[in-house]
């Protein structure tokens, strides 16, 4: 139930975020969801995509510092409170956030939640008993 994400170390200068894109676009590979964190130096470029081991290989080809992480995607009704919700659970277990970012369905009302967490196996298991949909990989790299 846990997702393959890919990290990309980028430097923070102009036209480094268009290369990772025109690499993976050329190699065929759909971005489904991203998170971009920065500092004055460097990005960390946070990507969920169809298909992982192409991305790692073409980016490595072309010399980024790429990792994969595990991280947990979690479909929430598109409404207010929605997220309220998940991470009243994640307080009551005590289970920390390291970070998160969300998209929107292209259909339906619902959103998609990436988690990071301190203890991901927790994490599915307490937010599963509340009724809370956890997708795999090959749901979420299709949607």
């Amino acid at each position: 139930m846990k997702v393959e994400q890919i990290s990309i170390f980028i430097e923070n200068k102009s036209g480094r975020l268009a290369e990772v894109t025109r690499v993976l676009g050329d190699a065929g590979v759909n971005i489904r969801a991203l998170s971009l964190a920065d500092t004055s130096d460097f990005g960390i470029l946070r990507l969920i995509v169809n298909d992982c081991e192409a991305a790692n290989r073409v980016l490595r080809e072309q010399g980024f510092t790429v990792s994969k992480t595990e991280v947990v995607a979690v479909e929430v009704p598109d409404q207010p409170g929605g997220l309220t919700r998940i991470l009243q659970v994640l307080d009551t277990e005590a289970i920390n956030v390291e970070y998160m970012y969300a998209f929107v369905e292209q259909c339906g009302g619902n959103a998609v939640i990436i988690f990071r967490f301190d203890d991901s196996d927790r994490a599915i298991r307490a937010l599963l008993t509340k009724g809370f949909t956890i997708l795999d990989g090959q749901r979420l790299y299709t949607m």
